[in-house]
């Protein structure tokens, strides 16, 4: 087909406007293009930039948490020391706490034997002497109750006359008909009876009467038993049953037959009773030996308890 010239002309000037629209465009979006490409590679850049820098700030983390652990690693070891150490101090104190204890125990213990009359587990039946000025400490009047009717007032160790009670009442309770005859009596009641005894038997007192001086008697933690049938026959007190009930029991109440059968004193005499703690009285009971048999020190290791 072919074309006017005019239409030529027409159609080559709509296609160069054409050309030169679709260059125009393509420039502008090359254009545009380009400013994107640059704006991403310049936030391309501003992201490498903080990257940058947080891994650097992430290295001087890194070292400052080494560093911080290593500190860490150190103050735990020093407190594992400074635990050591605690705990070696507070066994030290421990210690020395155990011994202010251990000393003040026996502080305590030296005053309360320094309170308590070392005469009172003396030996003295032929043994040692007890002056005529010497007096317990303090004596209480032992209730009419105890007493054997027609006996005149009978007084005990204060501090000890509790013990007594305990074994009097104790028997009562057991139906035993036990009561005092006598209890303590000072030196020249000693004096007095002696005098009494030698005159009737002479010589023959000393098997079973002390001199003054030498009675269990003055120490008031003695007393004389008997039963309202006996009376003042002493002798027949060791077929009673209240006699039989006495070896069995007394122990317990802290006292102990002074002269038993075979002893090389005085002749046996299962009415005289003597208080000489709780503790050695039983150590007696479960071995069977006698008091004037003990070693003077072994019996003294009871001081510090003999009220108790």
């Amino acid at each position: 087909m072919k074309f006017s010239n005019e239409v030529t002309l027409y159609l080559a000037g709509i296609i160069a406007l054409f050309g030169i629209a679709t260059s125009t465009y393509l420039a502008i979006e090359i254009k545009d293009q380009r400013q994107q490409i640059t704006g991403l590679l310049q936030e391309r850049n501003i992201f490498l930039q903080q990257a940058n820098q947080k891994n650097a700030e992430l290295s001087v983390a890194s070292t400052t948490i080494g560093e911080l652990r290593g500190e860490l690693t150190d103050i735990k070891e020093d407190l594992e020391e400074l635990a050591d150490d605690y705990k070696d101090e507070k066994g030290r104190n421990e210690e020395f706490e155990d011994q202010i204890r251990d000393l003040a125990g026996t502080l305590g213990d030296l005053d309360k034997l320094a309170k308590t009359d070392e005469e009172l587990l003396a030996k003295y039946s032929k043994v040692y002497f007890l002056n005529e000025n010497y007096n317990p400490t303090r004596l209480k009047q032992i209730d009419s109750e105890y007493i054997l009717p027609g006996k005149k007032d009978q007084y005990f160790h204060a501090e000890v006359i509790d013990h007594l009670e305990d074994l009097l009442d104790a028997a009562a309770k057991d139906n035993m008909d036990l009561k005092i005859v006598s209890a303590y009596r000072s030196f020249d009641e000693q004096v007095d009876l002696k005098g009494q005894f030698t005159q009737v038997y002479g010589t023959g007192a000393n098997a079973f009467s002390a001199d003054q001086g030498y009675s269990e008697h003055q120490l008031g933690t003695t007393v004389d038993l008997t039963t309202s049938a006996v009376g003042g026959a002493y002798n027949s007190f060791k077929d009673t049953q209240e006699y039989q009930w006495l070896l069995t029991n007394a122990y317990q109440y802290g006292f102990i037959l002074s002269y038993p059968e075979g002893n090389s004193f005085y002749i046996f005499e299962p009415w005289h009773w003597r208080f000489v703690g709780v503790d050695l009285a039983e150590d007696m009971h479960r071995s069977g030996e006698d008091f004037y048999a003990l070693d003077q020190r072994e019996i003294n290791e009871y001081l510090i308890n003999f009220f108790e």
